[in-house]
């Protein structure tokens, strides 16, 4: 129901950028964001927007990482990540997450690989 691109190997220094859209049948999305899983560790918080635009990131990836949102009155449930300057550090399983207005329900993507080699 989310569907996550954008990932890939790149050399540190370098940039992705990442996207996520909801199915169709998916509306009435409140906060959209991004976690990245290590292998072996849990998911960690990287960023989130929420409806009205704001945003939060997680300490490690602020003022390189900057998460957007399709402001396209059709297209407001789909999210960007623009990651620059990465590190390999930044490698991980970058999964997709959703929150709908009501705070019910939770919907996560399949998740993207990043590879970032040093």
């Amino acid at each position: 129901q989310l569907q996550a691109s954008g990932g890939g190997l790149v050399q540190a220094g370098g940039s992705l950028r990442l996207s996520c859209v909801a199915s169709g049948s998916i509306t009435s999305l409140d906060v959209m964001g991004w976690y990245r899983q290590d292998p072996g560790k849990g998911r960690e918080f990287v960023a989130r927007i929420s409806s009205n635009g704001g945003t939060n990131y997680a300490d490690s990836v602020k003022g390189r990482f900057t998460i957007s949102r399709d402001s396209a009155e059709n297209a407001k449930n789909t999210v960007f990540l623009q990651m620059n300057s990465l590190k390999p550090d930044d490698t991980g399983v970058y999964y997709c997450n959703a929150v709908s207005f009501s705070g019910t329900t939770t919907y996560w993507g399949q998740g993207t690989l990043v590879t970032v080699s040093s």
